[in-house]
């Protein structure tokens, strides 16, 4: 007798169970092609972010030239301020560097007088000397410029003035904003509070209005006599230009407080200073004296000021002392270290990307400026009061 295995027969399957078997079959393909199309588009995403975060605009630069002389005729020092002329007017040529100086002839603070004009192949020339006793309106102890520079539509120019008596911080004053034609004659000032020290600045254009973000670095820091206090703003101003009538002031509004800031006898003021608006309204602010970069988000809608010195997006690491701040191509922050003479790139999550040695050392770094063209980054160097490029 040969002995065959039992078969355990199945039981009859009902017709309802045949559907349900049939539903759950399909179900789990469904639930199959969700899940592998949410994991290719994780990775999809985790491969754009991870493009971004080593894809850096000046890692790939290695060289700096040095383009020119940056001293007027009449001696001016240390220049501060730079920023890219965006159209032709009057004396002002599209892609010129235009440059403001921040001591005199004796190199002292809070004292220089001119502006200048720089061609990309460095030639200068002055764009305009100003006169603090033939000014059209108030700006409280004169004309100091510093790094606060911007173009306005028709070619008007905005510079802000934080002077001083002797160049000491202790003579400091509230200074102003001044405002140029483009044939570089002063047409007006704006003065009195909220303007304090204007240390830096940003404009974005609506058509014919324009807004500025201004940073003060003077709310009680010549009281606290070299101290460290909270007292730094960002003013937000809206201009309206009419024509090739004088931009009016249509209001003044502080958005941003608690920002460290003291006298120092190197720099006069170390406090709030570049200033850059990103595509997405956050507003980003090189914290000096904290070392760090923080971010005021709805900048240009925000109605009450945001407390504690804005969010931080990045702190110490590559970042020292940065001074001058603007976006790069890409909408990361560069910034220009006041501790060693780096140029640092930073996303707007907070990863230093790059830190590049412009050769200026400490000291050396203040504004700075992204040409339309050739890629690169233009610095002003107030260590040899020179324009610089890196590329």
């Amino acid at each position: 007798m040969v002995s065959r295995p039992v078969k355990t027969a199945s039981p009859p399957v009902a017709a309802g169970d045949t559907r349900r078997a049939t539903l759950r079959s399909r179900l789990r393909v469904l639930l199959g092609g969700l899940t592998t199309i949410l994991a290719c588009a994780a990775l999809l995403a985790g491969s754009a972010l991870a493009s971004h975060h080593v894809s850096s605009f000046i890692g790939s630069f290695s060289a700096v030239t040095s383009v020119g002389s940056t001293v007027p005729g009449n001696g001016d020092q240390n220049p501060y301020g730079i920023v890219t002329v965006p159209h032709s007017v009057g004396s002002l040529v599209r892609g010129d560097l235009l440059i403001s100086n921040f001591n005199n002839a004796e190199n002292l603070q809070g004292t220089g007088s001119t502006l200048v004009e720089v061609t990309p192949g460095g030639k200068l020339s002055l764009f305009a000397e100003i006169n603090p006793a033939t000014l059209p309106g108030a700006c409280p102890g004169g004309v100091g410029l510093t790094t606060a520079l911007v173009t306005l539509p028709h070619g008007f120019v905005v510079v802000g003035s934080l002077p001083t008596a002797n160049g000491m911080a202790s003579t400091a004053q509230a200074g102003c904003l001044i405002v140029l034609d483009s044939r570089g004659h002063v047409v007006e000032t704006i003065s009195g509070p909220p303007i304090n020290g204007p240390w830096d600045m940003t404009a974005v254009g609506h058509g014919a209005n324009t807004t500025l973000f201004v940073t003060n670095v003077l709310n009680g820091t010549v009281a606290a006599e070299g101290a460290t206090t909270d007292g730094g703003t960002v003013v937000r101003v809206m201009l309206h230009t009419r024509g090739h009538h004088p931009p009016a002031v249509t209001s003044e509004e502080v958005i941003a407080t608690g920002f460290p800031e003291r006298t120092d006898p190197a720099a006069l003021v170390v406090g709030p200073t570049g200033v850059g608006l990103s595509s997405d309204g956050v507003l980003y602010v090189a914290d000096t004296q904290g070392d760090r970069i923080a971010a005021i988000p709805d900048a240009l809608d925000r109605s009450t000021p945001l407390g504690g010195a804005g969010n931080t997006v990045a702190e110490a690491g590559h970042l020292n002392n940065p001074l001058g701040l603007t976006l790069a191509p890409n909408g990361d922050i560069l910034t220009a270290n006041a501790g060693d003479g780096n140029i640092v790139e930073t996303t707007p999550g907070g990863d230093e990307l790059a830190a590049v040695d412009t050769g200026a050392g400490g000291g050396g770094l203040f504004g700075l400026t992204v040409p339309e063209s050739p890629a690169g980054v233009y610095f002003v160097d107030d260590a040899d009061n020179t324009l610089g490029l890196l590329h």
